[in-house]
């Protein structure tokens, strides 16, 4: 028996030399974007990531976490990134832009910490309600001015 265990951690040894050291849940880690479930404070999937306003939650969370660390999907356009690396840098989180070829993630971007939190509600909602208020105030206003020109012409 002792032999069979001396044998084994051996080739463990020289399996993780060749191939470099086992990975812990490779399929969490490949959707988390390179980091587990576990200490995952905050995510935002890609189509979140592509919205023009950055979401005040992640800053409120980078605020809460000052020693977590940022993961940005690499297979994402830089333009659509920056905001949140320069989110990152003003409050000194470091940023890592994670590219898996094999893997196509439907998360942009994650927001982690270095040891297990285990944090139940890691996802936001579609800021959509945001959007329909302004968009019904803008129209409101456009007609409003419309409205004074005509009034303005007569």
């Amino acid at each position: 028996m002792g032999k069979e265990l001396s044998r084994l951690k051996v080739e463990d040894y020289l399996e993780q030399g060749i191939h470099g050291p086992k990975e812990i849940k490779p399929g969490e880690r490949r959707e988390f974007l390179g980091t587990l479930r576990e200490r995952v404070v905050i995510v935002l999937k890609k189509s979140q990531v592509f919205e023009k306003n950055v979401y005040p939650e992640i800053e409120q969370m980078m605020k809460q976490h000052p020693r977590s660390n940022l993961f940005l999907n690499g297979q994402m356009d830089y333009q659509y990134l920056g905001k949140y690396i320069k989110l990152a840098m003003s409050h000194n989180i470091p940023y890592k832009i994670v590219l898996n070829k094999d893997h196509n993630s439907e998360l942009g971007m994650v927001l982690a910490e270095i040891n297990a939190i285990n944090k139940e509600e890691i996802y936001i909602e579609k800021q959509y309600h945001v959007q329909q208020v302004i968009k019904k105030k803008s129209f409101k206003a456009f007609f409003k001015r419309i409205v004074k020109k005509l009034l303005n012409k007569r």
